[in-house]
Order: structure tokens, then sequence, then C-alpha cells
């Protein structure tokens, strides 16, 4: 069992906002991304040279951010293009590749099979690659409402709510859509509610997306993706229809059949994102400690459950209930689900055969207990959180809250 405790020192959050972006802003920005783009793709053939080099000679010649910042310092030199454009960006992007490149090398390093291990670093395409630009503090401040970026661009911020504390970066970049937004990165702060002395267990599904030991807190699955289903196959259709030929550039019509499709998969993500986030305001504002499966649905894709575990969003909703008890300070306590529909609450009987995934009633073979499996799983989160299932009915029992054994 894994604690998610309230926000340590260092902790960094997101705020992210909208941004109403003018047309000349708008080609400052994209043109300071086309000019990022560049020293990626020089990273990308910097380090598959320096990797051919190494192969054939034997040799260990490095490719690290040291170079890659050497590399970065001469292009500016004899490119005036590239010096139009500021060094905060361009050095950022060479970390991004940094980090890319380096989870790579661990992945192989681990001995990690090829369907999970992360890509090393691929050129960036003009017409695919969507513009992300990142800055540091002394590439931007924030003037009268407004965000001033290194070269001279100024937006304007849609500030759907007020910035916790002082921004120390903040990365703008643009969606399929076409919209912008940036991204401040600020000290995590801590907000803490009102102590109700009750406690909740959660189990993740599918049918249900989550089942707790409350009726009153169930999220049923919304279904978001299979209402948007009739509309994504259509604009598959047209897409289908216009696909250019290789190595030919996309017409008007098949760019917008791609706008179209993105525009409707966008509105079941945010729908998601929004069911998914009141739930967990809503669980962590009436508890103050929650045992959580610590379920990870990623087994699910290779499955015929797929896209409805997809349409579930349960990782995302499992990430939003973590984020919201951090943020208010509730104690979070992820269990590992092995077993837990096995287990009995009651009793804490294991059965001696795995429950078929058709089978909805738990009945325990040693107290007689019969349950919704969903309903049963949950009571055991509490259970082995070592919380006291008493507390989750609703009322105030004492102690509802007990102290781990040594």
């Amino acid at each position: 069992m894994a604690h998610v405790g309230v926000a340590a020192e260092g902790e960094r959050a997101r705020y992210t906002y909208r941004l109403r972006v003018s047309s000349t802003a708008r080609t400052v920005l994209v043109a300071e991304w086309g000019r990022c783009r560049w020293v990626w793709n020089e990273c990308v053939a910097k380090s598959k040279a320096v990797y051919l080099h190494n192969t054939s000679t034997g040799q260990k010649a490095t490719c690290g951010p040291a170079q890659l910042d050497r590399m970065l310092t001469e292009a500016r030199q004899r490119t005036p293009w590239l010096r139009e454009g500021s060094s905060v960006p361009q050095q950022q992007i060479i970390r991004d590749f940094g980090r890319s490149r380096a989870k790579a090398h661990q992945d192989i390093r681990a001995g990690l099979p090829m369907a999970r291990r992360a890509g090393m670093p691929k050129w960036k395409a003009k017409r695919e690659a969507l513009p992300t630009l990142n800055y540091t503090r002394r590439g931007f401040r924030l003037k009268d409402g407004r965000l001033h970026l290194a070269g001279g661009i100024v937006v304007a911020v849609v500030w759907s709510r007020e910035l916790s504390a002082e921004p120390s970066s903040v990365r703008v970049y643009q969606d399929s859509l076409g919209h912008w937004y940036c991204s401040f990165v600020v000290p995590a702060q801590v907000q803490p509610m009102r102590e109700t002395g009750r406690v909740l267990g959660v189990d993740w599904g599918v049918k249900e997306t989550a089942t707790t030991t409350s009726d009153a807190y169930d999220l049923p699955h919304a279904g978001y993706g299979r209402k948007a289903q009739a509309k994504l196959t259509r604009y598959d259709r047209m897409m289908a229809r216009r696909r250019p030929k290789k190595g030919q550039p996309a017409s008007k019509g098949y760019r917008e059949a791609k706008k179209l499709r993105a525009k409707a998969y966008k509105k079941a993500a945010r729908q998601r994102e929004d069911t998914g986030r009141k739930w967990a305001k809503k669980v962590v504002r009436d508890h103050d400690a929650i045992a959580v499966e610590d379920f990870r649905p990623k087994f699910l894709a290779r499955t015929t459950m797929a896209r409805k575990a997809a349409d579930a969003a349960i990782g995302a909703t499992k990430a939003a209930l973590v984020a919201m008890g951090r943020k208010h300070g509730r104690d979070i306590r992820l269990v590992h689900p092995a077993y837990t529909t096995m287990d009995c609450a009651h009793c804490d009987a294991r059965a001696k055969h795995r429950l078929p995934l058709g089978e909805r009633t738990y009945t325990c073979a040693v107290c007689g207990t019969v349950s919704s499996r969903d309903k049963n799983s949950a009571r055991v989160m509490l259970v082995r959180a070592g919380l006291n299932p008493a507390g989750a009915d609703g009322g105030r029992p004492p102690g509802a809250l007990l102290q781990e054994a040594a």
C-alpha cells in the first residue's frame, strides 16, 4: 500500500489557461516554433551520427546537453535566421530532447520489451508536429494581465482562475484544433478542507468507472466516446476518401475533415475530464481518507474491452482523484489490486478460485456473505488500507482513521 500525502516542499502544480493570439503574434510564434523544430531535428541528426560513429569505430563519444549546447551556440553564430529567435525556447528544446533520449536509453538498459519501451527521439515534421514552446523565468513576464515572451511576443491570457503563486516557467502550445494555451508551473500549495470523519473505498471497473463503498459516490460509465462514434465514423470516411497520395500535400478538404475529427475527439475528452474532476472534488470534499485501488488499466488495451475501457478513462479519473486529494490535504491510500476480487471484506477469507468476469455477485464460502462483486472489492480496499469500514456508512465512528500497524 502506498500513501499519497500532503504536497511536499518542492512539488509543483500546473495552471493552464486559454490564450487569445492575434494574427501578428501567431505568425511570430509559428516562426519561433520553426526554429525550435530545426534545433530538435539537428539534435536527432547529431545523436544518430554519434551512434553510427561509435558503432563503426568502437569509441564511446557522447551526445549530451553540453555537446548539444555547443552545437546550438555555433549554429546561432553562423545562422542569422536562427539568431533572430530567442535562445530560451531553443535551449529548452535541447533539454526536452535530452530527457527523451535518456528515457529511451534507460528502458533499453532495463531490458523492457519493445511494446513498453520509450522510442528514441524522432524527426518533427512541419505538417505533423504541433507548436510547443517552453520558457524559463528569464524568458517571460506577466504585465497588465498579458503574457510577454522573449522576442517581443505579447499574448492575451483568459484568466479563468487566479495563479496561486509566482510561476517559475511557462509552456505555450497549440492543440489539434488550432487553439493556443499557456501552462504555468507554480509551487504546489495545500488548501485544507474541514474534517468529516468519513472514509471511502474505491474500486475501478468498466461497467461502472468507479464503484465505492457508498452508493452516493459511484461513478457510472458515461460513454462519451460511444455517443460520438457516429460523427467519428463519418469523419474517418471523409478522411479516407480525401487522403493524399504519398509525397503529396494534403488537400483543403482533407485538412478540414481532420479538424472536424479532432474536434469530436476533443469534445469527448473534455467531457471525460470534466466528469472525472467534478467526481473527484465531490469525493475529496466529503471524506477524510480514501482507499483507492492502484489499478493500471494499460493491460485492458490488449483485450476485447479496450474501446470501452479507453472511453471510461480510468487512468485519468484516478490521477484526478489523487491530485485533488493532494491539493486539499486528504489521506489518499493506494492499494495493490491483487486478489481484491477473491477476498471477503467481512471475514478476510480468500476464495479458492478466481471469479469469472461475468459473475457479478460475490458469495463467501466461509461466512456466507452475499454482496455485489465490486462493492465487496471496494470494502476490501478499506480493510487493506487500515481504515475502519464503519466510517464508510456515513456515520462518525470513534477512531475512523486507524493508525497503521508498525
